[in-house]
């Protein structure tokens, strides 16, 4: 390491269970509400789609649970290894406290104080298993499984979790 040169460290970390609502959940100033007129697009065919004070998460999952590591750093963490297979980033500005948002099924996180403070942060999100979801979503349809019945949602309910997502986020310098 050169003289002077920072060394990131992180600052909060938590494992939130997560349940897309329309196939995304919403990371978003606390104070923002997620529906209100203005927001983001769906980040249809993209990983993310952003505005100012939120971000959409895609997901291939409505209503089975997701798994979501939530990272604040003190500055940019380094780059991370190769076990996610998607990487997206965004700058959103945040109050000081950050919510992830489900649609219907409600917020994961309510309120969660940052330490960075008020100010943009930068939210770069990894992604995992999405393509091994999409294979084991594309037999069960292959299979000819009524998605009404029990089978179906047997198999679905055993991809709780499988899908996840790393958010880390740090003050923009």
């Amino acid at each position: 390491m050169c003289e002077g040169e920072q060394v990131s460290r992180r600052v909060i970390r938590l494992e939130i269970p997560v349940f897309p609502d329309r196939r995304m959940f919403r990371v978003h100033d606390a104070t923002v509400d997620p529906d209100a007129p203005g927001g983001p697009l769906a980040p249809t065919g993209a990983l993310i789609s952003a505005n100012r004070e939120q971000m959409w998460v895609a997901s291939l999952q409505e209503h089975i649970g997701v798994r979501v590591f939530l990272e604040e750093w003190d500055t940019a963490p380094p780059p991370f290894g190769d076990g996610w297979e998607d990487e997206a980033k965004a700058v959103v500005y945040l109050r000081g406290a950050l919510s992830i948002d489900m649609g219907s099924a409600g917020r994961a996180v309510e309120g969660l104080r940052l330490v960075g403070g008020v100010g943009d942060y930068v939210i770069r999100v990894h992604a995992r298993n999405r393509r091994e979801v999409m294979r084991l979503y594309s037999e069960l349809f292959e299979r000819g499984i009524d998605p009404l019945g029990d089978e179906f949602q047997q198999a679905r309910r055993a991809l709780e979790g499988h899908e996840q997502y790393l958010l880390q986020l740090w003050r923009e310098s």
